[in-house]
């Protein structure tokens, strides 16, 4: 459900990336057309690795680099209300992301196969 959460803003933006970067350059976010691809990849690159639980711990702190300068460039003069463009849903987001990259993706996921499986689960015999 969070990849979700960047999938349509990642298509929106490579849709026409000049665009965003004009956006951004309104924001005061210092080279835009550099952050607006650097966002975007990141998000692109962010779902693919959120749906498959690989390096999600990794991931999850470009992606709250992102959510952090979405809240206070864009959502915070909104207020909390999501119905009003406040941060709600990224402070949500923001949030699961933390849970991920304190505790990982989980056993159904590609990094527990490659990293956790591997581990013993005691020390004892």
């Amino acid at each position: 459900m969070l990849a979700y959460g960047f999938y349509e803003p990642s298509v929106r933006k490579w849709s026409d990336i000049h665009s965003v970067a004009e956006w951004f350059e309104t924001l005061n976010i210092p080279l835009p057309l550099l952050n607006a691809y650097l966002c975007a990849s990141i998000e692109s690159v962010g779902v693919v690795l959120l749906i498959l639980g690989l390096l999600t711990r990794w991931i999850s702190l470009p992606l709250s680099a992102v959510m952090v300068v979405a809240i206070l460039s864009v959502h915070l003069s909104n207020g909390f209300s999501a119905t009003d463009g406040g941060f709600e849903i990224p402070l949500y987001y923001l949030l699961f992301l933390g849970v991920l990259c304190a505790f990982g993706a989980g056993k159904i996921s590609v990094d527990y196969f490659l990293f956790e499986k591997k581990k013993p689960s005691s020390c004892m015999p």
